[in-house]
């Protein structure tokens, strides 16, 4: 069903558990967390990126932090984050903020993501190093997975990440290869491919993980041959969600996916070899990223 204006319209299940996350965001804890996020001067790609489960994550005291600032030098048509050719200076107290704040809400895992930086030497490498050093200064027990952007292809920031020795090295393939052009811009389906094999050439202890989003206009056999392109580059984790439309002047949605589908396309995905996948309407790239990894190592069956 469409909308004016040939907008796909929303699916009762997706105003469901918006409508419900967006309830949480007034909870008690909920409060508590949006103050603690303020005073360390952080960001949150919770709020940067409009994520429909902030409501959940904040009313349970946790957050996908943004570092880098909140201004990307790419153009994707997809993402609600600002866009610039110039970002922000770095904030160098950035990552002692985050090990600290994620001591206080005592979590056991962190993930952590940032926009691109094309305008950085390094594409920001080395303020991931800082924040995975940090949260293992002030706790050896809190597992980390830091979601990298390309760095333009330069190995030596990726290598600068994983010898910080995070848990689980992130990096999204976002979408199939037809629809890069259009909607990536500045972005390589290769290239992004090659992140992943040479995060497990570099270690091959550090699990490797990507996602995608649905219903942008891919077709299944695209999506079969999109897993089989990352587990033949070594990714083990996985995750599928569907693709919401920030504004009318993003990229429109062209497929709400039945959460059956998602189901199928989940079985389809560990069929073929994947060690964990997460596969459902509002999953995104950090939702339960705890469960995916201890399932990807085995503690976790179902």
């Amino acid at each position: 069903m469409r909308q004016a204006g040939g907008r796909v319209k929303f699916p009762q299940w997706i105003l469901d558990e918006v409508r419900k996350n967006k309830k949480n965001q007034r909870h008690f804890n909920s409060l508590n967390t949006i103050k603690d996020i303020a005073r360390f001067n952080l960001r949150t790609v919770c709020d940067e990126a409009l994520c429909p489960n902030k409501g959940k994550c904040f009313s349970e005291g946790e957050a996908t932090f943004l570092i880098l600032g909140d201004i990307c030098t790419r153009k994707c048509k997809f993402c609600a984050i600002k866009k610039n050719v110039k970002s922000l200076p770095i904030d160098i107290a950035e990552p002692k903020n985050i090990a600290f704040l994620s001591k206080k809400w005592n979590l056991k895992y962190v993930v952590f993501t940032a926009p691109t930086r094309d305008d950085l030497i390094d594409g920001g490498a080395q303020q991931f190093a800082q924040t995975i050093a940090e949260i293992k200064k002030i706790s050896q027990e809190i597992k980390t997975e830091p979601l990298i952007p390309d760095f333009g292809g330069n190995i030596k920031s990726l290598e600068t990440v994983l010898n910080a020795n995070p848990d689980v090295l992130a990096h999204n393939i976002e979408t199939v290869p037809s629809l890069y052009k259009e909607i990536r811009t500045g972005s390589n389906y290769k290239r992004s491919l090659q992140i992943i094999k040479n995060s497990k050439k570099i270690n091959p202890n550090i699990l490797t993980k990507s996602g995608l989003m649905l219903g942008l206009g891919e077709t299944e056999k695209e999506l079969e041959k999109t897993f089989a392109d990352l587990l033949r580059h070594n990714c083990e984790l996985l995750t599928l969600g569907q693709y919401i439309s920030p504004s009318k002047k993003h990229y429109p949605v062209k497929k709400y996916l039945h959460p059956e589908e998602f189901v199928k396309l989940k079985e389809k995905a560990e069929e073929m070899g994947f060690k964990a996948v997460f596969s459902g309407p509002l999953v995104r790239s950090s939702y339960r990223a705890n469960y995916l990894y201890e399932k990807g190592i085995g503690i976790v069956r179902q």
